[in-house]
């Protein structure tokens, strides 16, 4: 058995799964709060060339990430007014910011096809970095990875011990009750929205500036619609956003793994790998509708109308 190519197969898997968990902890925030937002590819589409071009502008790989949050968060908050104050549909207005956010990524990242960013620097945490097999795989990632776990543990934190988590997803399960209990239900669903389009914002960053790092037309790939089928997954809590994203990171990152094993596998069949492996899970959760039920925000794509 082979350790240091299983070491580097873990090592990428999670790499490839921080992209994917951002995302998706974004959406199952917007999830939480009642929204569901379909335009998850598009706003980390317009967050990777916003991030791109920050980081060829500046040099600064963190600049960059605030540029693509903010990219993602200005979408967002755009279709929340949309779906929240003017009461617009909301699967029909994602499914917009979702080709809007092809188009314009498309348009705006021409300039940039070219573009090359500087060399990435290295990352890893002195004296667990040299552990054999573990070092590789664990602990020499970019600080985003950590930061997907410590997020992740931040909002199982926040949703289920404290205040603001418990009115979070009162408002997703019955925005009428909070709203009679004195709560803003749709300022707090807003702030839903906008947070978790930052996150999805964040993982478009992280693709074109880290994890590529270049930039291409329709680059995020069907992550977005991964991440979104990632929520429903994980039914709804943050750490099995985190696995499952691992796991399907670890699917995406085998078709290369088997490539360099030598296995004699059309790559265009690897390459359906990831996406195959979501309909499957998909598949599998639909047939316990009940199970589904029990753990899905009960207003969940339900408008809500105060004073009706």
């Amino acid at each position: 058995m082979d350790w240091n190519a299983i070491a580097l197969l873990v090592a990428a898997s999670m790499n490839a799964g921080t992209v994917l968990a951002i995302a998706g902890l974004g959406l199952l925030i917007n999830e939480r709060a009642g929204i569901v937002n379909l335009g998850a590819e598009g706003m980390m589409l317009v967050a990777a060339i916003a991030g791109f071009a920050t980081a060829v502008h500046t040099g600064s790989d963190w600049l960059a990430f605030a540029a693509g949050a903010g990219a993602g968060a200005l979408l967002a908050a755009a279709f929340g007014v949309l779906v929240i104050w003017f009461n617009t549909n909301q699967y029909a207005s994602g499914l917009a910011l979702s080709l809007f956010g092809a188009g314009f990524s498309a348009f705006a990242g021409v300039r940039y096809t070219q573009e090359k960013l500087s060399q990435r620097a290295r990352f890893e945490i002195p004296g667990l970095a040299d552990l054999p097999v573990l070092g590789p795989a664990l602990f020499k990632h970019h600080p985003m990875v950590y930061l997907a776990i410590a997020l992740t543990l931040a909002l199982a934190w926040f949703l289920y011990r404290s205040r603001g988590g418990l009115v979070l997803r009162a408002v997703g399960e019955s925005p009428e009750a909070a709203h009679a209990l004195g709560y803003p239900v749709r300022r707090l669903r807003l702030l839903a929205v906008v947070c978790g389009g930052a996150l999805c914002g964040l993982a478009g960053a992280y693709i074109s500036v880290v994890y590529t790092p270049l930039w291409v037309e329709g680059m995020i790939a069907g992550k977005g619609w991964i991440a979104l089928a990632l929520t429903t997954f994980a039914t709804w809590r943050p750490a099995r956003v985190l696995l499952g994203a691992y796991l399907f990171g670890g699917v995406t990152m085998l078709q290369f793994h088997l490539q360099g094993q030598g296995v004699q596998i059309a790559s265009q069949l690897l390459t359906m790998l990831p996406y195959l492996a979501t309909i499957v899970v998909l598949v599998l959760i639909s047939r316990n509708p009940t199970w589904i039920r029990i753990n899905m925000p009960a207003s969940l794509g339900k408008p809500f109308h105060p004073g009706s």
